[in-house]
C-alpha cells in the first residue's frame, strides 16, 4: 500500500507541476510579465506552501528547531539539488537583473537570517532566538520586495509568437489545480516514503534530514524541472530564488510572529551552509566568463549536497 501511495503521490506531483507551469506561463503572457517574475512570486509562494504548513504548525506546537530546520534544509536542497539537477539537463543562463539584484538580494536575506538567529554570537542576547520583532522586520521586507519587483518589472512588448492567450478561467484552474496537485502529492509522497524508510530500519535522524526537508521541497523540484524541460528557464530559476527568499522572510516571518523561534538543535554550521548556497549561486554567474550555471557547476552542487548530508548523519 505504501508503494502504491508513493506512486500516486509522484503522479500528482508530476501532473501538478505540468499544469502549474502551463498556467503560470499563460498568466505571464496575459499580464505581459517576465516568466522569471511569475516564478519569483506566484509559483514560488505556491510551491513553498508545504514549508509554510510545517513551519507554522511547528511554531504553534513549540517545535522551534523543526520550524527553522525545515527552512534551512529546504533552502539548501533548492539550490544544491534542484538547480544542480536542472543545470545538468541544460546550463541555466542568468539575466543582468538576476546578477544585479535578484540573486544578491537572496544572499543578503540569507545573511540577515544568520544575523537574526545568532544573538549570542553577535552579543544581542543570551539565547539564539528569532523574535517577534525580527519576524515583523522579515514580513515588511518581503512585502517591500514583492511590491518593488512587480512595479519595476520590464514587460514584454508583445505577446510571444502572436499566440492567442489562454482563457482566464482556464489559467486560474490550471494554476490552482497544479498547486493542489503539488502540495497534496508532495504530502502523500513524503508520508509513504517515510513509512517505507521506517519499515526498512532507517533512523529517524536520517529521515528528518533527508525526507522531511527534501519532501517539502518536492514541489519546487518538480515545478522547476518541468518548467526547465518546457524551455521556461526563467520560471525555473525564479521559482528557486523566490522560494528561498519566501522561506526566510515570509515563512520564518510568520512563524516567529506567532511564537519566538529558538535555534534548538540547529547549529551555526547549518546556517552558514544556507548562506553558502546563495553565495555560490551568485559566484557561478561570474565563472568561466559565462553568465550561467553550467553542467560542471551543477555536478559540484550535487556533490556538495551529498557531502553536507554525510556530515550530518555520520
Amino acid at each position: 500500500m505504501d508503494i502504491l501511495l508513493l506512486l500516486v503521490g509522484l503522479a500528482l506531483i508530476l501532473g501538478g507541476a505540468n499544469y502549474l507551469t502551463d498556467g503560470a506561463s499563460a498568466l505571464a503572457q496575459r499580464l505581459r510579465m517576465p516568466e522569471f517574475l511569475i516564478g519569483l512570486t506566484i509559483v514560488a509562494i505556491g510551491t513553498s506552501m508545504p514549508e509554510m504548513v510545517v513551519s507554522v504548525l511547528s511554531s504553534i506546537n513549540g517545535q522551534s528547531d523543526m520550524a527553522i530546520g525545515n527552512v534551512v534544509g529546504s533552502n539548501i536542497f533548492n539550490v544544491f539539488m534542484v538547480l544542480g539537477l536542472c543545470s545538468i539537463i541544460h546550463p541555466i543562463a542568468f539575466t543582468k537583473e538576476n546578477i544585479r539584484f535578484d540573486i544578491p538580494f537572496c544572499v543578503l536575506v540569507s545573511a540577515l537570517f544568520v544575523v537574526m538567529a545568532c544573538d549570542t554570537l553577535i552579543g544581542w542576547g543570551s539565547t539564539d532566538t528569532i523574535s517577534r520583532f525580527d519576524g515583523a522586520i522579515m514580513l515588511l521586507l518581503y512585502i517591500g520586495l514583492m511590491t518593488w519587483t512587480i512595479r519595476t518589472a520590464k514587460r514584454p512588448e508583445k505577446v510571444e509568437d502572436g499566440a492567442k492567450p489562454m482563457a482566464w478561467w482556464l489559467t486560474i484552474v490550471m494554476i490552482v489545480g497544479g498547486l493542489c496537485g503539488l502540495v497534496f502529492g508532495g504530502e502523500l509522497f513524503l508520508d509513504s516514503a517515510t513509512s517505507i524508510a521506517r519499515k526498512l530500519g532507517i533512523s529517524e535522524s536520517v529521515i528528518a534530514i533527508t525526507l522531511v526537508a527534501g519532501g517539502t521541497s518536492l514541489p519546487e523540484l518538480a515545478a522547476s524541472v518541468v518548467s526547465f524541460l518546457k524551455g521556461k528557464v526563467g520560471m525555473a530559476l525564479g521559482n528557486v530564488v523566490g522560494s528561498n527568499i519566501a522561506n526566510i522572510l515570509l515563512i520564518l516571518g510568520v512563524s516567529s510572529t506567532i511564537n519566538p523561534l529558538t535555534m534548538g538543535g540547529i547549529t551555526l554550521f547549518d546556517l552558514l551552509v544556507t548562506l553558502l548556497t546563495a553565495v555560490l549561486l551568485y559566484v557561478t554567474s561570474f565563472t568561466f566568463r559565462r553568465r550561467e550555471l553550467d553542467r560542471a557547476e551543477g555536478v559540484i552542487f550535487l556533490l556538495l549536497y551529498a557531502g553536507y548530508i554525510y556530515l550530518l548523519v555520520r
